[in-house]
């Protein structure tokens, strides 16, 4: 149980949680929630100590091991599976005692304790993990010096997620990551047997990854059962029932109050008048519910939509050294309602797609036609760095229409969903949600009849999202969406079309399809076609047969390591019988040591043949499926 008592805490002179009180169970999932700039982050840092509070106090079970991810990404010459390694103090610390130790029982105690904390198998969670996180087997080798910051700080997630602490704090944990990484994040918090708090404005995350929604809003904790939809529903609902509780209490205070004013000077009424006044008093008053408003966003409709195909790509190439394309073999259309997002990992080539549809990547080979008239507008989240950090919003927007009054500067300003009070802030002092907003309003400044948007969420709360959802809605335009908010996907999409194995293809399955594929087997893969529902049941019979008998090398390897993994399980459990006898250390230490390392081994081998019973399983049923 974690226990949180009448908290109050400031930053920078602001108040930010006034007496905030909440209780989480042991294993509970939360999402903390609420509007940017409401707190969430500071009642991070005082949970972990790094703030102190003006008032109250946050329980938690002794011993229990608390993890965040380090605000600083790892930049070491040193490999990333060996930076998620030594995360593990503890695992780290017994191996090197385990080399100089002399002690029977003091040696005895470190490898019971190595068997406890399942360290022999950790170099496969630890690869487990980076997998799961978009690096691959020769990525993990490599230094993290050769990784871009972004990259990096998956590295640091994976870190904090190997060394499973009892209390896991993340912050905005998505914000680094892919849809896959997404994905497969999601699929981890769910399966996590501790304590996760978790902020985030990703709803499909909040969604199936959560038991539990804390609601931060004037500065008090609010507890609320089940996912992010359950919370939205009892809020309104709690929200109804408060404005109903202060509009009868408004109507009882009306009608004493008008008996107190008409009676108060009349000495035959004085005393009911009196007792009027300290009903009144007792009543007190129910507070108004206060709601945030946020400002909708607006895209300029396009003056003509061109003719279908706006673009027409055949056998395109593109890359950005000559001779080295990063994607080829592209043969697509876009027609001018066309709705896509973009699936696949970082660094598969999305973005160089979206360039090369915008025209800042020009075609290696092939050709591109472009329809005549046709209009883009391109949006990325690194270009919030193009932003003139001294000009406000008005002063952006007004180099645009230098000869317009002032007025129609501010009435665009305001379709960008800025509000009136921040169009004369310099834009570096604009938070990162505003900064993305003024950003996709230049982007589409002009009408474009084609937006293409790379990450645009990453900075917006569920608010702002659900604006850019209902902006998107109503555009009239063609979409290319690249994210890793799966709600924004499937909320504005109508198509989707795969970027891997150095090329683009539709995708035919649904996104629930999608994160099947990923999150059983790691592999960015189309959906097996399935069988032909025409085929008569004894074709059906015959195709199933040929089909078994054309997978029996593949399930005779299923059974083959299915009988191994027995075999190293019982090798495990005769080895730890045997380690846990401390005349052994005194007797042989040499046989006790080898005897370790025969169980560290083992331990391995069980870890990887376990993946790849996995993997081979997921290939089976796959093609079964089929």
């Amino acid at each position: 149980m974690i226990t949180i008592s009448d908290i109050s805490a400031r930053i920078a002179g602001r108040l930010l949680l006034d007496h905030a009180s909440v209780s989480l169970p042991s294993g509970t999932k939360a999402g903390l929630v609420g509007r940017n700039g409401a707190g969430k982050s500071t009642l991070f840092r005082v949970i972990s100590g790094d703030l102190g509070a003006e008032s109250g106090t946050i329980s938690i079970p002794k011993n229990a091991r608390m993890g965040q991810v380090k605000q600083e990404a790892p930049g070491t010459e040193e490999s990333l599976i060996n930076i998620v390694l030594s995360a593990d103090k503890e695992r780290a610390a017994l191996l090197w005692e385990a080399e100089t130790a002399t002690d029977p029982h003091r040696i005895a105690e470190i490898q019971m304790r190595l068997v406890d904390i399942d360290a022999h198998s950790a170099e496969a969670r630890a690869a487990s993990i980076l997998s799961g996180l978009g690096f691959n087997q020769e990525a993990q080798a490599r230094p993290a010096s050769s990784f871009s910051g972004g990259w990096r700080m998956r590295v640091a997630l994976a870190s904090v997620l190997f060394t499973e602490p009892d209390l896991l704090l993340l912050d905005e944990p998505t914000n680094y990551l892919d849809l896959e990484g997404t994905m497969w994040l999601e699929d981890y918090i769910r399966r996590y047997p501790h304590t996760v708090i978790i902020i985030s404005h990703d709803r499909d995350l909040l969604n199936n990854a959560v038991n539990s929604i804390v609601h931060l809003d004037q500065k008090k904790l609010t507890f609320y059962r089940g996912n992010y939809d359950q919370f939205e529903r009892q809020k309104a609902e709690a929200d109804e029932l408060q404005m109903k509780a202060k509009a009868k209490n408004e109507a009882a205070r009306k009608h004493l109050q008008s008996f107190i004013d008409r009676f108060k000077a009349k000495a035959s009424k004085a005393k009911q008048a009196q007792s009027r006044v300290k009903a009144l008093e007792r009543m007190g008053t129910v507070a108004a519910v206060v709601e945030d408003h946020v400002q909708p966003i607006t895209f300029p409709e396009p003056e003509k939509q061109p003719a279908s195909p706006i673009v027409a790509i055949s056998g395109g190439a593109v890359g950005y050294e000559p001779g080295k394309p990063i994607l080829k073999g592209l043969n697509l259309r876009i027609d001018n309602d066309d709705r896509i997002a973009l699936l696949g990992s970082n660094g598969n080539g999305k973005s160089t797609f979206a360039k090369f549809i915008s025209g800042r990547l020009a075609a290696e080979s092939g050709e591109m036609r472009l329809a005549p008239g046709l209009k883009i507008g391109f949006f990325a989240q690194h270009q919030l760095d193009d932003l003139v950090p001294n000009e406000t919003p008005v002063e952006h927007v007004r180099r645009l229409m230098p000869t317009e009054p002032e007025a129609k500067v501010r009435a665009r300003v305001a379709q960008m969903g800025l509000a009136t009070e921040k169009m004369a802030t310099a834009a570096k002092d604009l938070s990162g949600g505003e900064k993305a907003r003024l950003l996709m309003g230049l982007a589409a400044f002009h009408a474009p009849n084609l937006l293409i948007l790379d990450e645009p969420t990453n900075h917006l709360d569920i608010d702002s999202r659900r604006a850019l959802i209902e902006a998107l809605n109503d555009y009239n335009g063609a979409v290319i969406l690249i994210s890793h908010d799966r709600h924004l996907i499937e909320a504005t999409v109508d198509r989707l079309w795969l970027v891997n194995n150095g090329t683009v293809t539709t995708f035919e399955g649904d996104m629930d399809e999608y994160r099947d594929l990923i999150v059983a087997s790691g592999k960015k893969k189309e959906e097996p076609k399935q069988a032909d529902e025409s085929s008569s049941k004894a074709d059906q019979r015959k195709l199933n047969a040929d089909k078994r008998a054309s997978l029996a090398p593949l399930k005779k390897k299923i059974n083959e390591i299915e009988s191994l993994t027995g075999k190293l399980e019982k090798l495990i459990q005769a080895l730890d019988a045997e380690l846990a006898d401390p005349a052994l250390y005194e007797k042989a230490p040499a046989k006790a040591a080898e005897k370790a390392k025969q169980r560290g081994e083992a331990a391995a081998k069980l870890a990887a043949a376990e993946e790849q019973w996995l993997e081979l399983s997921s290939e089976y049923e796959e093609a079964m499926a089929s």
